[in-house]
């Protein structure tokens, strides 16, 4: 690397400020005209294009990538045999020179809060970096803190070569004894049991470094250093102890200590002048940043097509991300699957893409495997639960957990729910642990399979029954039996078909005594509506399956799942007219 030492700080070498004056007066220069501020704002917005902090346009591309220009600010995804889009990781890399200040280790947190707003700014790089190569024991620094005997050239260390020479002669027949600290450095220590391990094994368990500083400074003398203190070392000819380098922002990264704002430099004379043995320099830095650092939009950026919708957004179940692409971003589905594995890791283990609406009864989605391993298994944390799911048997959604939260919170001690389609349990065990008892149903047997799972992982058990059978015949056998009477609230999670099942409803209690007194239950109803107005397309849906039009509706928008299209959740107490209705439901 190319030495550029801008300045060494010392206190007797300091200059006062020098205050500049311009030689030209302001009422001698011609005032500019309307057009001509317009124009000159317009081109300052054209040559600043890109705001402040790292861009993938903005650093520059390693010169050890090979078939690349600087000028590359777009990688198309490689395409090789099998049709299967990859891309080079290192494309990504990108270098910023930046200027720093190296200080003494000690001095380095006090003045980062003296120096604090003109330091580096950006998102998950620290402003303090350290130097490497430079590290050295607190117990250590007495062998570099010695001077020769009046051999002291303005206040710098004499040479270590010569120091350790001078310790050699006073070597006795037992070796380190009495030089304990030098025993360290010349005998390597033992290994630790972690470092004992494969280097596959570490580099496997290890976090990848995403940034790098590197400093810029001369090469003379560091050979004779390296034969002191070992190959690792990377510092000059003069050992400076521990020391760090505060990044400035990005603003002075060209700037020498003339051109640095006032602010600095009165920081940096007070802290000489506190402190006499205190050495700053101002240096140049390489900060390289690598793929893992850019997030994950800014990739998909500059891989996929200008002007093409960024596909950011994906539901996650357990270790799956699920994504729901558009047509355009097919032929990038591998690519952009990579890059939501590789930025999502070590939560996400499997991207997977709907290929297919839901049309079988199972409400179970057709699913492909982009990224990562081929397993559907998960596990999802609900409400403190835990639920076991198999995507490619079962149906799930995340999206679903506020509105299910809010209609527990309605729920008390005493109730008895009757779940009409349960699923995998995510309203029925939830409401187990708040409910008297919960009767479950679902006609999918794998999601009654899991459901009884879960109820066991759960220790729920023993306050909820399973069923297994269809909607209609599962209302008409409850309500038919002697646990009629205790139940509290029916829901009815099928947004798509839930209202057809409300006929099932009508005559339910027709062979009771009308003069009985009956609680008759809260049902709670799902359903899609893309109409101009959805809650009185949903409230005339729910009346015609009722066949009643005096139906009070308590209804609430759920969420928007698609432009024009709602989903609504409406709420009512079943009407005694329908209950005690003479038409019967045959099953």
């Amino acid at each position: 690397m190319v030495a550029i030492k801008l300045l060494h700080l010392n206190p007797n070498s300091l200059l006062p400020f020098t205050n500049f004056t311009f030689k030209h007066s302001f009422s001698s220069l011609p005032k500019p005209s309307i057009l001509s501020l317009l124009y000159s704002t317009q081109t300052q917005i054209k040559t600043q294009i890109f705001s402040y902090g790292p861009s993938l346009h903005k650093g520059k591309i390693p010169l050890e990538t090979p078939s690349r220009t600087q000028n590359q600010t777009t990688h198309q995804p490689e395409v090789e045999e099998g049709n299967n889009p990859v891309f080079d990781e290192q494309k990504f890399t990108r270098v910023f020179h930046l200027a720093a200040l190296r200080v003494p280790a000690n001095d380095c947190f006090a003045l980062e809060n003296s120096l604090r707003g003109h330091l580096l700014n950006w998102p998950r790089v620290k402003n303090i970096a350290r130097v490497p190569g430079d590290e050295i024991d607190e117990e250590m620094m007495t062998l570099f803190d010695k001077r020769r005997d009046g051999e002291e050239e303005d206040g710098e260390f004499e040479s270590l070569v010569l120091y350790r020479e001078k310790l050699v002669k006073e070597f006795n027949y037992r070796g380190f004894v009495k030089f304990k600290n030098l025993a360290k450095i010349s005998r390597p220590g033992k290994r630790k049991k972690k470092e004992s391990k494969g280097d596959g094994e570490r580099n496997g368990n290890e976090r990848k470094e995403f940034c790098v500083v590197e400093v810029l400074e001369e090469k003379e003398g560091e050979e004779e250093m390296k034969g002191l203190l070992g190959e690792d070392f990377k510092g000059g000819s003069k050992w400076k102890g521990s020391t760090r380098l505060l990044l400035l922002d990005e603003r002075h990264g060209d700037k020498g200590f003339e051109e640095l704002p006032q602010a600095i430099k009165a920081v940096l004379v007070e802290e000489t002048r506190e402190n006499s043995s205190s050495t700053i320099e101002l240096v140049r830095c390489k900060l390289t940043l690598f793929y893992d650092y850019w997030q994950m939009n800014e990739i998909l950026e500059t891989l996929l097509p200008e002007g093409m919708i960024i596909p950011s957004a994906f539901e996650t179940v357990g270790h799956i991300a699920h994504l729901n692409l558009k047509d355009e971003h097919l032929p990038y589905k591998n690519v952009i699957a990579k890059v939501v594995l590789d930025k999502n890791k070590p939560k996400i283990q499997t991207v997977v893409n709907k290929i297919d609406v839901i049309q079988n009864d199972y409400r179970t989605m057709q699913l492909e495997v982009l990224a990562g391993n081929h397993s559907l298994v998960t596990t999802v944390v609900e409400n403190g639960l835990r639920f076991r799911v198999d995507l490619a048997k079962v149906y799930w959604n995340s999206r679903l957990g506020t509105e299910r939260q809010r209609l527990l919170s309605g729920f008390n001690r005493n109730d008895v729910i009757c779940d009409v389609f349960s699923g995998v349990g995510p309203i029925a065990l939830s409401a187990a642990k708040i409910v008297k008892r919960v009767y479950a149903n679902d006609l999918n047997p794998f999601a009654v399979e899991y459901l009884e799972r879960n109820s066991v992982l759960n220790k729920l058990e023993r306050k909820i029954k399973i069923f297994n059978m269809d909607g209609r015949r599962f209302i008409n056998a409850m309500f038919s039996s002697e646990k009629a009477h205790s139940i509290t609230d029916v829901v009815m999670n099928l947004p798509k078909d839930a209202a057809e099942f409300l006929d099932a409803f009508r005559g339910v209690y027709r062979d009771q005594p009308r003069d009985k007194e009956f609680n008759f239950p809260m049902i709670h109803v799902y359903g899609f509506s893309k109409a101009r107005d959805p809650e009185f397309d949903f409230h005339e849906r729910i009346r015609i399956a009722l066949q009643e039009v005096a139906v009070n509706v308590d209804m609430r928008r759920v969420r928007l799942v698609a432009p024009g299209k709602y989903m609504l959740c409406a709420s009512f107490i079943l009407p005694k007219s329908v209950a005690f209705a003479e038409c019967s439901l045959n099953v």
